[in-house]
């Protein structure tokens, strides 16, 4: 079903989560993997921590297919610069499914801080898969 299987992550536990339910369900339809991560800036340390948050997040794998990609957004827009180089990422790429992790923010945090997800949603033209935190409160 699913071959091509996008996962973006950001280092945080959320986004590990979702990486290990990407890792799943690519050894279970033996489809290929594609780990994401966007920066906004443009500075060597920019490109140094975001590679080595896709290092980090190989090293959760198997032996399956994996490819890592860095993104570029844009940084003047904000949270929509990262959505939109994701959601680029995932049409270029040609993705069955993307994987994302989720903060769940609620009230206030979620209005001024706004969600990824929640605008990937929006964006992207595929599957999604949002993972939840697993020690959220009912």
């Amino acid at each position: 079903m699913y071959r091509r299987i996008m996962v973006a992550v950001d280092g945080s536990e959320t986004a590990n989560q979702a990486l290990v339910e990407a890792v799943n369900i690519a050894n279970t339809y033996s489809g290929k993997l594609c780990i994401v991560h966007a920066i906004s800036g443009d500075t060597e340390a920019d490109k140094k921590a975001g590679l080595e948050i896709l290092g980090h997040a190989q090293s959760y794998l198997s032996a399956i297919s994996i490819e890592t990609r860095l993104l570029k957004a844009e940084a003047e827009y904000g949270l929509q610069g990262i959505t939109g180089a994701i959601a680029d990422a995932v049409s270029d790429w040609g993705a069955d499914l993307l994987v994302v992790g989720t903060a769940n923010r609620r009230g206030l945090e979620r209005f001024f801080i706004g969600s990824v997800a929640e605008q990937l949603l929006a964006k992207v033209q595929t599957s999604i898969l949002l993972i939840r935190p697993e020690n959220q409160l009912e």
